[in-house]
């Protein structure tokens, strides 16, 4: 009997790293899509827009699937106020600017810079919260943004201020995320991730459709094939999809190895935006990328794990994030 509990044990383990690793790729496919679709004339509003308008029936599908799998406690007035605030700041402001500095930047840089979303909110709760970092903590900081900035030569010499102006884009992006991190903690815990999903991605719509309304009314319907296609392939198989990949891995293995199997993530980007964009792929940067990769490896080996609660593993709910 032992036997056969560890070779299920040993069996749960592999699919929780495998879904991680595809959902983490799958993820990052989200810049090449924006790019390409870049490409046929669309702007960053009209795509945001079409992106949540589309992600969102799939959410609700979710959402609607877990209400039946088991009951959820009423939420307050309040709590819908703070999480369409936090849909404000983690899928609509975050996504938006990401968009925009996509417009500069190379679909590496824009994932790497992504990728340094926990060093931004290590900052954020050491200069604002009065959390400690430890010297660990710091080392991989210096290195993490180290890589970046070898990175982002590569940008600057073929793209010159252009270059600046989209990291900065999307640097802001993965700021506006890491406070939604921060936010959302607490959040998570009370009404579970599902339902901050749901709700976030509805304000993020609402906003969205608004924006893009405003910038062009008819916009959304005066595409061209290949965007709505594009578009599609972004709200399921670069949103929907790899979140619910990783919210059952991380059901499964835990956040510290999802988070290690993310590594995939700005790798895969590199390699698609050679094969799909023809962007090129140098020493430089992949050595820039080994070295954020390196600060992120240290960041996730430092961190202590966290204590589930006794009715963690009962309540079978999802805690987890979809990422940028």
């Amino acid at each position: 009997m032992q036997s056969v509990s560890s070779a299920h044990h040993h069996q749960r383990y592999l699919y929780g790293i495998l879904m991680a690793a595809i959902g983490a790729m799958l993820f990052s496919g989200k810049a090449v899509l924006v790019k390409l679709a870049f490409t046929y004339g669309a702007n960053a509003e009209t795509l945001l827009a079409l992106r949540m308008l589309m992600a969102l029936p799939l959410f609700l599908m979710i959402f609607w699937w877990e209400a039946r799998r088991k009951p959820m406690s009423p939420i307050t007035w309040l709590d819908r106020g703070k999480l369409f605030f936090l849909g404000f700041l983690g899928y609509f402001l975050s996504s938006y600017v990401d968009f925009l500095g996509l417009q500069y930047i190379s679909v590496g840089l824009e994932r790497i810079v992504l990728y340094l979303t926990p060093t931004i909110v290590l900052l954020i709760s050491y200069f604002g919260l009065g959390k400690p970092i430890s010297r660990m903590q710091w080392y991989a900081l210096i290195v993490g943004y180290l890589g970046v900035f070898v990175v982002f030569i590569q940008d600057a010499s073929s793209t010159g201020l252009y270059a600046w102006l989209g990291m900065l884009l999307v640097f802001g992006s993965a700021c506006s995320y890491a406070l939604y991190m921060i936010g959302s903690g607490e959040m998570v815990k009370r009404i579970g991730s599902v339902r901050l999903v749901v709700y976030a991605s509805s304000a993020s719509m609402v906003f969205s459709v608004i924006q893009s309304t405003l910038h062009n009314p008819s916009a959304i319907f005066e595409q061209v094939a290949e965007i709505y296609w594009l578009s599609l392939l972004n709200a399921s198989l670069c949103t929907v999809i790899p979140m619910l990949l990783i919210m059952i891995s991380i059901n499964r293995i835990g956040s510290p190895l999802v988070a290690q199997a993310g590594i995939l993530g700005p790798v895969s980007t590199i390699f698609l935006g050679y094969f799909v964009l023809s962007e090129p792929i140098t020493g430089m940067q992949i050595g820039g990328m080994i070295l954020v990769i390196a600060a992120m490896w240290l960041l996730v080996r430092n961190d202590p794990p966290t204590k589930k609660s006794p009715n963690s593993e009962k309540s079978g709910d999802l805690d987890v994030e979809p990422l940028n």
